[in-house]
């Protein structure tokens, strides 16, 4: 039967995150894998969805309600200038807001530059249009944006770049010298952006997100992607949304239309409940996320993890192996789930240039060598319970065995 299959689908495999957390529930270990809340979501909101639903707001629909309170937030937020009836797309979350952004702008042999590490969904999307992935590495530790490495990949056949930030897994903001770097270029070389920028609410330390959108030129050669998701902790929503010119933006839209028709019809209506909350919520996210972050850094670094860059934004956590681990990625993982009971991702999921699968018994099989597989990402976007609870069964592994292994 494999000779069915399309050439993209044989390249497509299972996601390593998932797999790792289906791991997880077999082993009933704690899921510190996967980027989803596991506390409730605000009562208003899904208020706001019950009474959608109660409503008999349960078929397809549009609520242009959305795209008119995204024009007011980012002409509040990033200076934008937005049509809400010709530049906005509402989707089924940012996933597909991206798939079809980069299924409207990419042909076969178009080049997608993006930068590493990186979320596996990105290239997967590129390769499924026939474009290229073009993948640029960020220096670390600190992921630094290298100028030259950016400027020596982009060439004549060169269509897109794609930007997330803040990011993940890493959780660096790009600066805004970072931001003018890769804007000069693609006003330079007549090239799209495309944006994720779903943890825009989610930064530390008083640094500020900004969109690419937002800098000379930009606006008109950018689509922004975000979504409800990780805002208001209803990641099972899937309410996102894509923001370009209107040329693309309808193109999203016919593309969306043939993909899904329509988003949730009742968690539209909840979403602009979401979309009207006071300041003060965002605030009290960005200080309840920092809270975490700070009491994983502290946990890792205490358990023996090496923390070279602390989070400035989203709620993953990319600690390093200690130099004197003789352990990879993998390997402490597996060790992790079998004796702490506590479940990360490896690193190298991360790198497109290595790659792992998971199998039982024997679940490790692993191409490619280098720093890549020396980081583990970890997600905070949890409980207090289950962060004390990792850490209670962290401390008592490493206690036990005297070290990460």
């Amino acid at each position: 039967m494999e000779d069915k299959l399309s050439r993209v689908a044989k390249t497509l495999t299972s996601s390593p995150i998932q797999q790792l957390s289906q791991l997880a529930q077999r082993c009933n270990a704690i899921n510190l894998a996967e980027g989803f809340p596991d506390f409730p979501a605000p009562p208003l909101i899904k208020s706001a969805a019950i009474s959608a639903i109660s409503s008999d707001f349960n078929q397809y629909r549009h609520v242009q309600g959305i795209c008119d309170r995204l024009a007011e937030i980012v002409k509040d937020t990033h200076g934008l200038e937005v049509d809400p009836l010709t530049d906005i797309a509402i989707c089924c979350g940012q996933t597909e807001a991206f798939a079809s952004a980069i299924f409207s702008i990419i042909d076969p042999g178009d080049e997608v530059i993006l930068f590493v590490p990186i979320y596996e969904t990105y290239g997967g999307c590129i390769s499924l249009a026939g474009g290229i992935p073009v993948y640029v590495e960020l220096d670390p530790p600190q992921w630094m944006l290298n100028a030259e490495k950016f400027l020596k990949s982009i060439t004549g056949r060169t269509k897109a770049v794609v930007l997330n930030s803040p990011h993940n897994p890493t959780g660096k903001v790009f600066s805004r010298d970072e931001l003018e770097i890769i804007a000069e270029a693609c006003r330079t070389n007549n090239c799209l952006a495309v944006t994720d920028e779903v943890y825009e609410h989610i930064t530390y330390d008083g640094i500020k997100h900004v969109s690419l959108a937002s800098l000379p030129g930009m606006q008109e050669r950018t689509v922004l992607t975000s979504s409800l998701s990780k805002t208001y902790s209803v990641t099972g929503w899937r309410i996102g949304w894509a923001i370009a010119p209107a040329l693309i933006a309808s193109a999203v839209k016919n593309i969306h239309i043939r993909l899904t028709d329509s988003a949730p019809a009742p968690f539209q209506e909840a979403a602009l409940t979401a979309l009207t909350c006071p300041s003060h919520y965002f605030k009290s996210l960005r200080q309840d996320y920092e809270s975490k972050r700070d009491f994983l850094v502290e946990l890792l670094a205490t358990v023996g993890f090496r923390i070279p860059f602390k989070p400035q934004g989203s709620f993953f956590l990319f600690a390093k192996l200690p130099e004197n681990c003789l352990l990879n990625d993998v390997e402490c993982i597996e060790k992790l789930i079998e004796e702490a009971g506590v479940v990360a991702v490896p690193g190298r999921g991360f790198f497109p240039s290595t790659s792992c699968t998971f199998e039982e018994p024997n679940m490790v099989k692993e191409t490619g060598l280098g720093y890549q597989k020396r980081y583990i990402r970890f997600a905070f976007c949890k409980s207090e319970e289950t962060l004390a609870s990792a850490a209670k069964k962290l401390r008592e592994f490493v206690r036990a065995k005297g070290s990460l292994g």
